[in-house]
């Protein structure tokens, strides 16, 4: 692809040289930054049409990684493949938030660091990498995420092990509660319980409800499997 000068370090971390560096610049310009700068371009379109191509591909990969699987095993995976957690680690990999453009108060608030805000960007970020690109392009760079996150989502799905677990033991599925949340509203680590009946088989912590779940049920695992 032509470019103009040295790929920037974005550029080079998705393996995408932008044709029209304008889209890049709309991919990363937040609401907040557009407002203040009077341009009213933002990145809100082409977080609309990058969800789609991401759904699109991810599913499409999983249809042909996992042959044997049904509809409701496929969403599953999906869902948590494009979560906004899953996203914003892939946000921090590419260390995207650090070539976002934000206004002032959103910038003083942290928004750097925030999971919904990486995780629109970085949807943005797709649309225009196939906007400039092809699908080709598009699905090339999701397909790259799509394979180590599936790898990690296979190894550490401690929740269906310990459901499987349980069941198969006490014919009970096991229970997560909310035990607490501390931190401010964009950096929030929650605490979950996982409890059989009265029995706290685990507890966990994360950045989100589902992490905090996951880390719970690993914790029962360990503790059940000695």
């Amino acid at each position: 692809m032509e470019g103009h000068g040295k790929p920037s370090p974005l550029e080079e971390a998705i393996g995408h040289r932008f044709a029209d560096p304008k889209l890049l610049r709309e991919a990363l310009s937040h609401k907040s930054f557009a407002s203040e700068a009077g341009s009213g371009v933002c990145n809100e379109r082409l977080e609309f049409l990058g969800d789609a191509i991401l759904a699109a591909v991810v599913a499409h990969q999983l249809y042909v990684d996992y042959p044997k699987e049904d509809e409701g095993s496929l969403s599953k995976k999906k869902a948590s493949l494009v979560s906004r957690p899953s996203l914003a680690r892939w946000a921090a990999e590419l260390d995207l938030g650090r070539h976002l453009f934000l206004g002032v108060g959103e910038e003083s608030s942290g928004g750097r660091e925030r999971q919904s805000l990486l995780g629109n960007a970085l949807e943005a970020l797709i649309g225009a990498v196939y906007l400039d690109g092809g699908y080709a392009a598009a699905a090339g760079f999701i397909r790259q995420w799509c394979v180590r996150s599936q790898e990690q989502l296979e190894e550490n799905d401690y929740k269906s092990r310990l459901q499987e677990l349980v069941q198969k033991r006490h014919k009970v599925p096991p229970s997560y509660e909310l035990a607490g949340a501390v931190g401010p509203d964009h950096d929030k680590t929650f605490e979950v319980l996982v409890s059989l009946g009265k029995r706290q088989l685990g507890r966990g912590r994360g950045k989100s409800k589902k992490e905090a779940e996951q880390a719970a049920a690993r914790d029962a695992l360990r503790s059940l499997e000695n």
